[in-house]
């Protein structure tokens, strides 16, 4: 017992002999006037409520999630593209499909489309039938790419 009270005070001592303060906030660069710990109560009285601010990838997370529980479906615009629905006719090999345009005239062409790289990734199955959306280039109006394959 006299050892650890002994410690205790030769620990005291030398903070005290250094001018350390330990306890004290950290203050910027001024001299410590007294080998005693200093104190100081903080000028602005603190709040308890702190705003927080996401940066980077937290705050493209955060906007993910607050859009999980929402049925309509979110994506960039494009100005080089046309968007139209249609309806599959055929499936062809290498993920290609016939499509019609909806109301499109008979006498028309099929589109040629094949599916966008999402939807390979996500493994999308798309039958013959279906109602799809198609982004067609203004270059090229009988090739297309499906974006969307309606429920």
């Amino acid at each position: 017992m006299m050892k650890l009270i002994f410690v205790l005070l030769s620990a005291m001592l030398c903070m005290s002999a250094t001018s350390v303060n330990a306890f004290a906030p950290s203050l910027p660069a001024t001299p410590v006037r007294s080998a005693t710990p200093q104190f100081t109560a903080p000028s602005a009285p603190m709040s308890t409520t702190t705003s927080t601010t996401l940066f980077g990838k937290k705050a493209a997370r955060a906007a993910g999630n607050a859009r999980k529980g929402k049925s309509e479906r979110v994506k960039k615009v494009k100005d080089d593209v046309i968007e139209v629905e249609a309806t599959v006719i055929e499936s062809l090999p290498n993920a290609m499909f016939r499509c019609t345009i909806d109301g499109a005239p008979e006498t028309q062409e099929p589109v040629l489309a094949t599916i966008s790289g999402k939807i390979r990734k996500f493994f999308v199955k798309i039958l013959v039938g279906d109602k799809v959306t198609i982004e067609l280039s203004p270059y090229d109006l009988t090739r297309g790419r499906i974006t969307f394959r309606k429920r």
